[in-house]
């Protein structure tokens, strides 16, 4: 029975098999949370950029301004 165990103890295949599994698993994290963290400031910039091109400018009166959604996110 100790012999088995030593053996067993000692084998190495599918080692390798987990330690890619573990790769990947971290990508996925790494992934998900840069996706969580630049989601939200993504879409904010597309709902900014769809509000220029639907409406560049505001009226209010007989003055016509330009849409202060329509700033540059970049700068």
């Amino acid at each position: 029975m100790k012999a088995i165990i030593k053996r067993f103890l000692k084998e190495e295949t599918g080692v390798t098999a987990i330690e890619y599994g573990l790769i990947a698993g971290l990508i996925a994290v790494a992934i998900v949370g840069g996706v969580s963290t630049i989601g939200g400031s993504l879409g904010t910039m597309f709902n900014n950029l769809g509000s220029c091109i639907t409406s560049p400018t505001t009226t209010s009166g007989s003055t016509s301004t330009a849409n202060p959604a329509c700033t540059a996110p970049w700068k």
